[in-house]
Protein backbone atom coordinates (compact mmCIF):
# COMPACT_ATOMS: atom_id res chain seq x y z
CA UNK A 1 0.00 0.00 0.00
CA UNK A 2 1.35 3.39 -0.98
CA UNK A 3 1.97 6.14 1.59
CA UNK A 4 -0.62 8.98 1.55
CA UNK A 5 0.35 12.17 -0.21
CA UNK A 6 1.40 15.48 1.31
CA UNK A 7 4.03 13.82 3.52
CA UNK A 8 1.43 12.36 5.88
CA UNK A 9 2.39 8.90 7.02
CA UNK A 10 0.01 6.03 7.74
CA UNK A 11 0.95 6.37 11.45
CA UNK A 12 -0.05 10.05 11.42
CA UNK A 13 -3.41 9.18 9.86
CA UNK A 14 -4.06 6.50 12.48
CA UNK A 15 -3.28 9.00 15.22
CA UNK A 16 -5.65 11.54 13.73
CA UNK A 17 -2.91 13.89 12.62
CA UNK A 18 -3.82 15.48 9.30
CA UNK A 19 -0.70 17.60 8.96
CA UNK A 20 2.93 16.61 9.33
CA UNK A 21 4.64 17.58 12.55
CA UNK A 22 6.46 20.88 12.47
CA UNK A 23 10.13 20.92 13.38
CA UNK A 24 9.37 23.16 16.35
CA UNK A 25 7.03 20.55 17.79
CA UNK A 26 9.83 18.01 17.76
CA UNK A 27 12.18 20.28 19.75
CA UNK A 28 11.86 19.94 23.55
CA UNK A 29 10.94 23.21 25.28
CA UNK A 30 13.79 25.20 26.79
CA UNK A 31 13.90 26.69 30.29
CA UNK A 32 12.81 30.09 28.94
CA UNK A 33 9.75 28.71 27.13
CA UNK A 34 7.66 28.60 30.28
CA UNK A 35 8.03 30.06 33.77
CA UNK A 36 9.42 27.79 36.46
CA UNK A 37 7.05 26.63 39.20
CA UNK A 38 7.09 28.72 42.34
CA UNK A 39 8.41 25.85 44.48
CA UNK A 40 11.57 25.38 42.38
CA UNK A 41 14.72 26.33 44.32
CA UNK A 42 17.22 28.25 42.22
CA UNK A 43 20.81 27.90 43.45
CA UNK A 44 23.29 30.74 42.91
CA UNK A 45 25.55 30.21 39.93
CA UNK A 46 27.70 33.35 39.83
CA UNK A 47 30.63 33.89 42.18
CA UNK A 48 29.11 36.97 43.90
CA UNK A 49 25.98 34.94 44.65
CA UNK A 50 28.12 32.12 46.08
CA UNK A 51 30.05 34.55 48.23
CA UNK A 52 26.86 36.00 49.63
CA UNK A 53 25.39 32.56 50.24
CA UNK A 54 28.49 31.14 52.00
CA UNK A 55 28.67 31.66 55.77
CA UNK A 56 31.53 33.75 57.13
CA UNK A 57 34.40 31.61 58.43
CA UNK A 58 36.91 32.95 60.93
CA UNK A 59 40.30 31.25 60.50
CA UNK A 60 41.79 29.64 63.61
CA UNK A 61 45.22 31.04 64.37
CA UNK A 62 47.49 28.58 66.12
CA UNK A 63 50.61 29.50 68.04
CA UNK A 64 53.77 28.29 66.31
CA UNK A 65 55.63 25.80 68.55
CA UNK A 66 58.86 27.36 69.82
CA UNK A 67 61.78 25.57 71.50
CA UNK A 68 62.09 27.79 74.56
CA UNK A 69 65.04 27.88 76.98
CA UNK A 70 64.83 25.60 80.04
CA UNK A 71 62.33 26.51 82.73
CA UNK A 72 59.94 28.34 80.38
CA UNK A 73 56.36 28.76 81.64
CA UNK A 74 53.29 28.20 79.47
CA UNK A 75 53.36 29.97 76.11
CA UNK A 76 50.52 32.51 76.67
CA UNK A 77 52.16 33.70 79.89
CA UNK A 78 55.59 33.67 78.26
CA UNK A 79 54.42 35.86 75.37
CA UNK A 80 52.59 38.21 77.72
CA UNK A 81 55.33 38.72 80.31
CA UNK A 82 58.61 38.31 78.41
CA UNK A 83 60.12 41.79 78.11
CA UNK A 84 62.63 40.79 75.39
CA UNK A 85 65.34 42.24 77.61
CA UNK A 86 68.03 39.84 76.25
CA UNK A 87 69.23 39.00 79.78
CA UNK A 88 68.93 35.26 79.16
CA UNK A 89 70.62 35.60 75.77
CA UNK A 90 73.60 37.33 77.32
CA UNK A 91 73.76 34.94 80.29
CA UNK A 92 73.98 31.73 78.22
CA UNK A 93 77.65 30.62 78.18
CA UNK A 94 77.14 28.56 75.01
CA UNK A 95 75.33 31.18 72.90
CA UNK A 96 72.45 28.71 72.62
CA UNK A 97 69.68 31.29 73.12
CA UNK A 98 68.76 33.39 70.10
CA UNK A 99 65.90 35.65 69.04
CA UNK A 100 62.94 34.02 67.29
CA UNK A 101 62.83 35.21 63.64
CA UNK A 102 59.96 37.13 62.06
CA UNK A 103 58.34 33.98 60.68
CA UNK A 104 57.36 33.09 64.26
CA UNK A 105 54.80 35.94 64.13
CA UNK A 106 53.87 37.15 67.64
CA UNK A 107 56.83 35.22 69.11
CA UNK A 108 59.33 37.13 66.96
CA UNK A 109 62.15 38.59 69.05
CA UNK A 110 61.53 36.34 72.06
CA UNK A 111 64.24 33.93 73.28
CA UNK A 112 64.43 30.45 71.78
CA UNK A 113 66.86 27.58 71.20
CA UNK A 114 68.13 26.88 67.68
CA UNK A 115 69.61 23.42 68.22
CA UNK A 116 71.06 23.07 64.74
CA UNK A 117 73.09 26.24 65.41
CA UNK A 118 73.89 25.67 69.09
CA UNK A 119 71.89 23.39 71.41
CA UNK A 120 71.19 23.85 75.11
CA UNK A 121 73.97 22.22 77.13
CA UNK A 122 71.80 21.80 80.24
CA UNK A 123 74.02 23.82 82.59
CA UNK A 124 73.82 22.70 86.21
CA UNK A 125 73.18 26.23 87.51
CA UNK A 126 70.97 27.41 84.61
CA UNK A 127 72.32 30.98 84.35
CA UNK A 128 69.54 31.86 81.89
CA UNK A 129 66.93 31.18 84.57
CA UNK A 130 68.82 33.25 87.15
CA UNK A 131 69.03 36.16 84.72
CA UNK A 132 65.29 36.24 83.91
CA UNK A 133 63.74 39.06 85.95
CA UNK A 134 60.16 38.72 84.57
CA UNK A 135 60.14 35.10 85.75
CA UNK A 136 59.09 33.49 82.47
CA UNK A 137 62.12 31.23 82.96
CA UNK A 138 61.90 29.70 86.41
CA UNK A 139 63.38 26.78 88.32
CA UNK A 140 59.91 26.08 89.72
CA UNK A 141 58.95 24.16 86.56
CA UNK A 142 60.86 21.23 84.98
CA UNK A 143 63.54 22.27 82.45
CA UNK A 144 61.83 20.31 79.67
CA UNK A 145 61.94 22.10 76.32
CA UNK A 146 60.60 19.31 74.13
CA UNK A 147 61.54 15.82 73.02
CA UNK A 148 63.71 14.25 70.34
CA UNK A 149 62.89 11.43 67.93
CA UNK A 150 65.29 9.26 65.94
CA UNK A 151 64.31 8.41 62.38
CA UNK A 152 65.54 4.84 61.95
CA UNK A 153 65.66 5.01 58.16
CA UNK A 154 68.16 7.87 58.40
CA UNK A 155 70.19 6.76 61.44
CA UNK A 156 73.62 5.27 60.64
CA UNK A 157 73.48 2.86 63.59
CA UNK A 158 69.99 1.64 62.73
CA UNK A 159 71.07 1.05 59.14
CA UNK A 160 73.90 -1.31 60.12
CA UNK A 161 76.75 1.15 60.52
CA UNK A 162 78.52 2.21 63.69
CA UNK A 163 77.73 5.55 65.30
CA UNK A 164 77.64 6.58 68.95
CA UNK A 165 77.60 10.38 68.59
CA UNK A 166 74.16 11.07 70.05
CA UNK A 167 74.28 8.90 73.14
CA UNK A 168 77.91 9.70 73.95
CA UNK A 169 77.29 13.46 73.82
CA UNK A 170 73.85 13.59 75.42
CA UNK A 171 74.07 15.71 78.62
CA UNK A 172 71.00 14.11 80.25
CA UNK A 173 71.56 10.77 81.94
CA UNK A 174 69.21 8.07 80.70
CA UNK A 175 67.70 10.16 77.90
CA UNK A 176 69.07 7.84 75.18
CA UNK A 177 69.05 4.09 75.55
CA UNK A 178 71.23 1.81 73.42
CA UNK A 179 70.41 -1.75 72.46
CA UNK A 180 72.78 -3.69 70.20
CA UNK A 181 74.41 -0.42 69.20
CA UNK A 182 71.12 1.20 68.15
CA UNK A 183 70.05 4.35 70.04
CA UNK A 184 66.49 5.09 71.12
CA UNK A 185 65.14 8.22 72.81
CA UNK A 186 63.70 7.69 76.29
CA UNK A 187 60.93 10.27 76.18
CA UNK A 188 60.35 10.25 79.95
CA UNK A 189 63.94 11.48 80.49
CA UNK A 190 64.52 13.57 77.34
CA UNK A 191 64.49 17.35 77.88
CA UNK A 192 64.63 18.33 74.20
CA UNK A 193 67.98 20.09 74.61
CA UNK A 194 68.88 19.30 70.99
CA UNK A 195 72.45 18.07 71.52
CA UNK A 196 71.68 14.78 69.75
CA UNK A 197 70.36 16.65 66.72
CA UNK A 198 73.33 18.99 66.71
CA UNK A 199 75.96 16.20 66.71
CA UNK A 200 74.19 13.72 64.40
CA UNK A 201 76.65 12.95 61.53
CA UNK A 202 74.14 11.20 59.24
CA UNK A 203 74.01 12.56 55.66
CA UNK A 204 70.41 13.56 56.36
CA UNK A 205 70.00 14.43 60.03
CA UNK A 206 68.28 11.49 61.73
CA UNK A 207 67.02 13.43 64.76
CA UNK A 208 63.76 15.36 64.81
CA UNK A 209 63.37 17.82 67.67
CA UNK A 210 59.80 18.55 68.74
CA UNK A 211 59.17 21.61 70.96
CA UNK A 212 56.87 21.04 73.91
CA UNK A 213 53.31 21.81 72.83
CA UNK A 214 52.31 22.66 76.38
CA UNK A 215 54.28 23.77 79.41
CA UNK A 216 53.19 24.24 83.03
CA UNK A 217 52.09 27.68 84.20
CA UNK A 218 54.15 29.61 86.69
CA UNK A 219 53.46 28.14 90.17
CA UNK A 220 53.54 31.69 91.56
CA UNK A 221 50.66 32.79 89.32
CA UNK A 222 50.83 35.95 87.22
CA UNK A 223 54.25 37.49 86.88
CA UNK A 224 52.86 40.96 86.29
CA UNK A 225 53.94 43.67 88.72
CA UNK A 226 51.25 44.49 91.31
CA UNK A 227 49.59 47.86 90.96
Amino acid sequence: MNEPADGISRRDLLRGRLFPAKPAELTPPTQNDSPAPENVIRYPTSRPDLERAAPAVTPFRRTIPVLRPPGAVDEPTFLRDCTRCDACVEACPHDAIVHAPERFREAAGTPMIDAMRSPCRMCEDFPCIDACEPGVLTDLVPPVMGTAQIKHQLCIAHQGGFCSACWERCPVEGAIGVEQGKPEIVESACTGCGVCQHVCPAPTNAVVLMPALSRPPSPTGSTEDPE
